[in-house]
């Protein structure tokens, strides 16, 4: 189903203006989301765009991974001409959903229009030509005097190019709000959490550095660690459990009840934890 809640397909006024959540499969928003969400849509109908971007905004802040919310405020922001306000909004997509090519194909869009023809390629450059957007990704492409295809050869030769010059050297990451835990994955990305705004960062091998989660059950993060699926285990620490992240970013508490969980370790399939609020460690058996 391409909407959750009241919405089946998009909304269409008279103005032309189309109002559709993108085609990815989420996890069903908590009830107050919802119900901001469809407050939202309410507000939209009757063309009240200021208090529909707030039900939006509330909607994101009660579940942070609510896509349909961050699209239709988005689309409303693009709408009013906002495009750089829009363009940050469908970006917070793209960190949750990488795959999300219609939103892919919007942040392409609102880059070329600001003038950033690089970052428009970017994002054309991850558009598989088996998606619907690859035909209205030809048509950016075309305002850049290019096409999809020879974003895609010179996105790839690019990639490679950084990637060697990035492992050749070292580097220095900064602005990077109190970090403490550190991981990577199997990709080459490094994962830090940044302890006082309460996010997980992801930098990827060429540099580039992008938030990977901002959820509301993450509390002071500290130590972090990885398994060979991709799932990152966080030590919440003022909210005295562990956290399991998979690698699309959904979150779940792990255990609870751990007093100051500090750092984390993991063998085989047993992980350590440091509780420094009860000055011992635990080992914990994973699935």
């Amino acid at each position: 189903m391409k909407k959750i809640l009241v919405l089946t397909c998009l909304i269409a006024l008279s103005t032309g203006m189309v109002f559709a959540a993108p085609q990815v499969k989420q996890t069903p928003p908590a009830t107050d989301a919802k119900l901001e969400y469809n407050l939202g849509v309410d507000f939209y109908k009757v063309g009240k765009y200021e208090m529909a971007m707030a039900a939006f905004r509330k909607a994101i802040e009660l579940d942070p991974n609510y896509i349909d919310a961050y699209f239709n405020l988005g689309t409303i922001l693009e709408f009013l001409k906002q495009d750089d306000a829009a363009l940050t909004v469908f970006k917070q997509i793209i960190v949750r959903k990488p795959d999300d090519y219609e939103a892919l194909y919007k942040a392409a869009k609102l880059s070329e229009k600001l003038g950033d023809p690089e970052a428009a390629r970017s994002y054309l450059s991850l558009i598989p030509p088996s998606s619907p957007m690859y035909k209205k990704g030809q048509e950016v492409a075309a305002l850049l005097e290019t096409d999809m295809q020879t974003i895609k050869q010179g996105q790839a030769a690019q990639k490679v190019q950084e990637e060697n010059k990035f492992y050749d050297n070292s580097s220095v990451y900064d602005n990077i709000l109190s970090p403490t835990g550190i991981t990577t994955d199997k990709n080459g990305n490094i994962y830090v959490a940044g302890y006082s705004d309460n996010s997980i960062y992801k930098i990827t091998p060429t540099g580039q550095r992008v938030i990977f989660l901002k959820d509301s059950r993450l509390n002071g993060p500290i130590g972090m660690v990885s398994d060979e699926a991709g799932n990152i285990y966080v030590a919440n620490y003022n909210n005295n459990n562990v956290l399991k992240v998979n690698p699309t970013g959904g979150v779940m508490v792990l255990i609870a009840n751990i007093q100051k969980p500090y750092g984390l370790h993991i063998d085989g399939n047993m992980l350590f934890i440091s509780s420094q609020g009860s000055n011992s460690i635990i080992r914990y058996k994973l699935d």
